[in-house]
């Protein structure tokens, strides 16, 4: 509704302007504030808060057909999604964002600050390629011309993405080197001038490895910004949303955290995610390897998944949790595969693409664990999450975007299928061992949890959750060791197959990048399929916007089976 509302005035302004009217028209109005006049540091600040509004409204969808968390409400593909759900991101990109950066763009040039100016344009870039990734072709050339062009003709996705790296060279050119004022209020890297060029060069990266299958200059690209080195290689310049831990005046938690620590039994998780760093890995006596991460992301309020009051399953093809009622489609796939809970031991999701109703299994949901959420961290209390968001790291978690672990994890990419001369494995490595040191690191949000004595009721002795629960730099080299001895094992494939993965486990809060992964190289291999067999055809892009169908007169609705340019892959190449 904002973005007509704002057609609409400039359309008035437009018409008053047009008008013959008396001399009073060539007075200046005293009530406008004049671009000389403007506070380019608050229409920064503005620019960060949408875009971090935009991350926000990616998670949902993506992180459903990536199996991140459950899709609920459908058995279908079809059935899945609707054009309104992305109302709010359409809104927000070019009713606020893209116009807010212009205005600044043109403050920034009057007044030589091109910090301010390169920052912009590296949010931008971003908005613009992840429009893509979710929509295919967008408008961007004929966008934001106000009066001019009312109903914007949509880019090419090709060109888009274009357009994007070309802001990125831009910002690098302003923000190399830069002597200009840095913004007040710098969210991301405190005014650091080098970070943002580092971003924006491992963005370069992220764009040529994301576009590979399409893009004959990929493979130089890659190659050109890993001889030049600066990339991010260490947390200190991991690209993320902060939250804060205030509750209310002002709201600054991690939406994630309000879906489950206040009042809402939340999003269901999705059992094959869980299952995949509880139970998937198993050692030569088929005990499960569990990863390190896994009480950082899940928090469990129940230590059985299967002895619960029949009532609050709902397991489709069984009144109770049982893998002798596994789907035939499962085993195709891999007849490991998690049906109805994800482990007995407490992991309660749900199968993808699972429309039954809601029982009353709120109180035994698996949550949002403290990795990035700011939830709590499993420490096998099972306790009750609503607790009206007092627990845990009070929400002052990440919305992760572009971490040093995922660079390293896209370089093994690139050198496994764009022969970058880089070596796979060490990357697979130093993106495991990264990606668990951020999560653990994640142990400061709530300290006195950590600290928490626990008795034990046989032996009288007493041990810190700490103690207990966190992994020793023994148990996450057991952990490393052992995918690292799997990856010399494999062949081709399988070697993409268990970078893919643990990238995959790595991006955890993060929808989009999985979803893409998912869509460039079909991995995991034994993806989850949807609980009912013939779902229809994987959903390879949204529907456009709702809004932007219905007001712009040249859009015209697509399906949901049309790949992105980027996006060679057959038909039927994901489920």
């Amino acid at each position: 509704m904002k973005f007509i509302n704002k057609l609409l005035i400039v359309a008035v302004v437009f018409m008053i302007a047009s008008c013959d009217m008396t001399d009073l028209d060539l007075l200046d109005n005293p009530n406008e504030v004049a671009p000389e006049n403007a506070n380019v540091d608050d229409l920064f600040n503005r620019i960060q808060l949408d875009f971090g509004d935009h991350i926000v409204s990616m998670w949902d969808l993506t992180a459903g057909m990536s199996r991140m968390v459950s899709t609920g409400g459908a058995f279908d593909y079809t059935s899945a999604t609707n054009p309104n759900f992305f109302n709010f991101l359409w809104t927000n990109a070019y009713a606020d964002i893209f116009p807010d950066i212009a205005a600044l763009e043109a403050i920034a040039s009057e007044r030589g600050l091109d910090f301010h100016s390169g920052a912009s344009k590296i949010m931008k870039a971003y908005v613009l390629t992840s429009m893509v990734d979710l929509f295919g072709d967008i408008p961007n050339s004929q966008a934001g011309d106000g009066t001019n062009t009312i109903a914007p003709m949509r880019d090419s996705g090709a060109d888009v993405y274009a357009a994007a790296d070309a802001l990125l060279v831009q910002a690098i050119a302003q923000l190399t080197g830069t002597t200009a004022t840095a913004p007040i209020n710098d969210l991301a890297y405190g005014g650091d001038a080098a970070k943002w060029v580092t971003l924006a060069k491992s963005m370069q990266l992220r764009n040529a490895v994301t576009t590979r299958l399409a893009n004959p200059s990929a493979n130089a690209t890659v190659a050109a910004l890993i001889a030049e080195g600066d990339l991010i290689s260490d947390s200190g310049n991991d690209f993320q949303v902060q939250y804060g831990n205030t509750r209310l005046n002002p709201q600054s938690r991690h939406p994630n955290y309000y879906n489950m620590y206040e009042a809402n039994d939340g999003d269901y998780m999705s059992n094959y995610y869980m299952w995949l760093l509880r139970a998937d890995k198993t050692d030569a006596d088929e005990e499960p390897v569990v990863d390190p991460r896994i009480r950082y992301y899940f928090y469990r309020k129940t230590g059985d998944a299967v002895g619960l009051d029949p009532n609050v399953y709902s397991c489709h093809f069984s009144n109770l949790p049982d893998q002798s009622a596994q789907p035939a489609h499962y085993a195709d796939i891999d007849p490991r595969l998690p049906y109805c809970v994800a482990w007995e031991d407490g992991y309660f999701g749900r199968d993808h693409l699972n429309a039954e109703g809601i029982p009353p299994d709120g109180p035994f949901r698996t949550a949002y664990g403290i990795y990035p959420a700011g939830g709590q961290f499993d420490d096998n209390s099972f306790s009750e999450t609503q607790e009206q968001g007092t627990t845990g790291g009070l929400g002052q978690g990440i919305e992760p975007i572009l971490l040093a672990s995922f660079v390293d994890f896209l370089r093994a990419e690139a050198a496994l299928t764009m022969g970058t001369g880089e070596d796979a494995k060490a990357l697979l490595e130093s993106g495991m061992r990264k990606s668990i040191e951020k999560v653990q690191s994640f142990s400061s949000l709530s300290p006195a949890d950590f600290a928490r004595g626990i008795e034990d009721a046989v032996t009288g002795e007493t041990n810190t959750v700490e103690d207990l629960f966190v992994p020793t730099a023994e148990d996450v080299d057991a952990y490393i060791a052992f995918v690292l001895a799997a990856y010399d094992a494999a062949d081709a494939d399988g070697k993409l197959d268990i970078v893919m993965k643990e990238y995959y486990i790595a991006l955890w809060g993060n929808g989009l990048e999985a979803y893409n992964m998912y869509r460039r190289t079909g991995k995991p291999n034994n993806m989850a399929p949807a609980l009912e067999p013939g779902p229809g055809a994987f959903i390879r892009s949204f529907f456009l916007p709702g809004d932007h169908v219905n007001f712009n007169a040249n859009a015209d609705q697509k399906t949901l089976t049309m790949p992105v340019f980027w996006d060679t892959n057959p038909d039927g190449f994901v489920y």
